[in-house]
């Protein structure tokens, strides 16, 4: 499907945006990926890292910010896919500065969305977060309201032929900001004890590879309107501790401010709107663009009750498993 296509990705020098970048280049025969980010040294750090790639000629730098909807406008020209990416992420950043995270992950949305709708793009897909599931800190809150502004988009394409999906997922493992690397820095300085927030919290465990899949999923099945889920084992923070660290110490610190116990994918209000598929499911919209015959086949309606966390999860990873996750997924990453 991506074959000989025109890619834009939001965001693009960030974890996901590479990841994506090089399941594109070296699964598929695209016309052009074209990375958008506002940071110049970011980008001239992921050209070379690309410079000796076979497929290098087809991807383009362009230097712009989702805040600037005219250079969204030109950069989107021809562009056939948009993946959006780019987002402020740090919660206590997006705390400390309110209008900042507005101004992008809302706001940037929006240009997102008037900027596809004004160009030949034929689908959109936008990443979104566990915390914008009944969200309890801002950044949650800017991303519910972006999910709500891609999911009605699609009232708005008229006759255009453009469709805007989303795609959910939790921290990535091992991303910048996430309780692995934290951990990893303590033990890199001769640290013997691991804080716990809470003792019962859970998180789900997702690679880049995984999301990106997803991503690739939901260009080629969307229809407009989806948020798509993967099924995706979980883990309790104490054995990620004893994985890292065997034999740690675990002092309970409490949980901060924002922070919930578990990540929450779908929630029992979305249920009666949920399919569940082999390996992902898919909360379908409950608006007037929308009806059944869209549904995607090979799914199953769940009833009204049913919730995914990673606290009621049906799979789950031990220390064991963990252990060998983060040998594959993180310690050799840092290594190369």
């Amino acid at each position: 499907m991506l074959n000989d296509k025109s890619l834009l990705i939001t965001g693009g020098t960030g974890s996901f945006g590479h990841a994506f970048t090089s399941y594109v280049l070296d699964n598929y025969n695209p016309e052009r990926v074209i990375i958008y980010s506002r940071d110049e040294y970011k980008q001239f750090i992921m050209q070379n890292e690309y410079k000796n790639h076979p497929k290098f000629s087809r991807l383009r730098f362009f230097i712009g910010d989702v805040r600037d909807e005219a250079r969204l406008r030109r950069a989107m020209t021809g562009v056939d896919y948009v993946i959006h990416a780019a987002a402020l992420k740090q919660v206590p950043a997006c705390e400390y500065n309110p209008l900042e995270a507005i101004k992008t992950n809302i706001n940037g949305a929006s240009n997102v969305i008037n900027a596809s709708l004004d160009t030949d793009v034929k689908k959109v897909v936008a990443l979104s977060t566990d915390k914008a599931v009944n969200p309890i800190n801002l950044y949650g809150g800017t991303k519910l309201v972006s999910d709500k502004l891609f999911i009605a988009a699609n009232s708005y394409a008229g006759r255009k032929d453009i469709s805007f999906s989303i795609v959910r997922y939790g921290n990535v493992a091992g991303s910048r900001g996430s309780v692995i690397p934290f951990f990893d820095n303590i033990i890199k300085n001769g640290g013997t004890e691991l804080p716990i927030t809470d003792y019962r919290m859970t998180r789900f465990w997702i690679s880049l590879e995984d999301g990106v899949k997803l991503v690739v999923k939901a260009l080629e099945e969307s229809r407009g309107g989806e948020t798509f889920i993967s099924k995706i084992p979980s883990f309790k923070i104490t054995d990620l501790a004893q994985a890292m660290l065997p034999g740690c110490e675990m002092p309970e610190v409490g949980i901060r401010e924002g922070e919930k116990l578990h990540e929450i994918m779908v929630t029992t209000e979305d249920s009666m709107h949920t399919y569940e598929y082999d390996k992902h499911y898919i909360v379908y919209p409950h608006m007037n663009f929308w009806n059944e015959s869209k549904v995607i086949k090979g799914g199953r309606k769940l009833e009204y009750g049913f919730s995914y966390s990673s606290g009621n999860n049906s799979e789950w990873y031990g220390v064991e498993d963990l252990k060998k996750l983060l040998e594959e997924q993180y310690y050799s990453k840092q290594n190369d």
